[in-house]
């Protein structure tokens, strides 16, 4: 890239201009509720589509650009969207990127100056790289999320982990093979059809909708006659939630007659949310900042509670614990101080699931990663003096670990699981 006379690098932006032409792609971390969001973004002018390509080729395309050292989920980030471009797929001058960034210390801030060195080096130094930050890290003025929207885009998690709740609860134990995965495609379509047009989604027609979720997946045959172990997955936020990250974690133990069970994603949220809060309580940060993200904690939270009630009325699905609840159940075990990566979020998911009644626990982790090696891996051994049920494993995932391996430590976890 050129440099400036104030020693700054420009980069090409996402203009206005580009919104009606461009197709922005988005790296796949989670198929239900990051597709539930591009479908809904299409509403407002903008073209996103979220990549499902899987394979070692990702990982391989992530180490030819960038560094061994760098994180897995880096590699595998920045490969998918780089096997993307040159895929033939797509044209190149018709394409942008787009990367979270959290504005906290741990990688998920630095995906996205990786990213644009690989570009660079490759020659695609000109395709657009949006930053989806909430912190003023960056600004691209053809992307700019509105008030209405980021509530939109809150109701749409909040279905979304509702489907993929349920989905988790039914899959293991249908009758018909697939019944599932079809429930789970008219689900999306009904959130779909009901998210359209420039328009502000109310919460009663979001109500309504979590009900038609609760009813489509009650009609699908369940013999709940078999037995399954429940194996909790908890762990760094993509290599947890993606398949391409985990190996198809998910598929493995229902394969291994397993029922898989996942936080929502709306719990890193809300964990992010209050972090605001938790840095005015012990760093002494600005006041009016942390008042303003608790009453967002409270508004999410009220949601949440309203799909728990929903739950319980159902009588079908077991419910989540209220974050609220899950938070403080991990100052037992863990400072809340911790906010690096995914902190104090992953003991107290482990706790939530122990308190639940899933004992049995897979820690996914990027080999190296320090803040899971600390919060997860480490935690582990106070968990246990405070659970002695606890039955966990954490698992190291890289481009150079043998999935065979890590299959035979879970199958080894599995031989002593409830």
């Amino acid at each position: 890239m050129q440099e400036n006379i104030n020693n700054t690098y420009e980069r090409p932006q996402f203009t206005e201009a580009m919104r009606e032409s461009y197709t922005i792609l988005v790296p796949n971390m989670l198929p239900v509720q990051l597709g539930l969001i591009c479908r809904l973004m299409k509403n407002y002018g903008y073209n996103m589509e979220l990549l499902d390509t899987e394979g070692p080729h990702i990982a391989e395309q992530g180490l030819k650009n960038v560094h061994n050292d760098t994180c897995y989920p880096a590699l595998l980030v920045i490969g998918q969207l780089i096997d993307a471009i040159e895929s033939g797929k797509y044209d190149i001058h018709k394409i942008a990127l787009i990367l979270p960034q959290t504005g906290g210390g741990c990688r998920a801030s630095n995906y996205i100056h990786l990213l644009r060195k690989a570009l660079e080096q490759r020659g695609y130094g000109f395709i657009p790289v949006i930053s989806l930050n909430f912190s003023g890290l960056e600004d691209n003025p053809g992307f700019v999320l509105t008030k209405k929207m980021l509530i939109q885009i809150a109701y749409a998690l909040l279905i979304g982990d509702l489907i993929m709740m349920v989905a988790n609860q039914c899959r293991p134990y249908e009758c018909v093979p697939g019944s599932t995965d079809k429930a789970v495609g008219i689900c999306m379509d009904a959130v779909a059809a009901r998210f359209t047009g420039d328009r502000l989604v109310r919460y009663g027609e979001v109500k309504h909708l979590y009900r038609f979720v609760l009813e489509a997946f009650g009609k699908v045959r369940l013999d709940k006659t078999r037995s399954k172990k429940m194996v909790g997955i908890v762990g760094e936020i993509y290599v947890k939630f993606s398949p391409l990250g985990n190996n198809s974690l998910e598929k493995f133990l229902l394969a291994e007659g397993c029922e898989p069970v996942l936080p929502g994603l709306m719990d890193f949220c809300l964990y992010c949310i209050y972090n605001s809060v938790i840095d005015h309580d012990l760093y002494g940060r600005n006041a009016k900042t942390a008042i303003l993200y608790k009453l967002v904690y409270q508004f999410v939270l009220g949601k949440q509670a309203d799909i728990i009630r929903l739950m319980k009325k159902d009588g079908r699905f077991r419910p989540p614990m209220p974050f609220d609840e899950v938070r403080r159940k991990a100052q037992d075990i863990i400072s809340p101080g911790v906010k690096m990566g995914e902190g104090w979020l992953l003991p107290a998911e482990m706790v939530e699931l122990i308190s639940e009644g899933v004992r049995n626990i897979v820690c996914t982790q990027p080999f190296g990663c320090l803040p899971n090696h600390i919060a997860g891996k480490g935690m582990i051994r106070k968990i246990r003096e405070v659970y002695p049920e606890a039955n966990i494993v954490a698992v190291d995932y890289d481009p150079g670990a043998s999935k065979i391996n890590q299959e035979n430590r879970i199958k080894l976890m599995l031989s002593s699981a409830e």
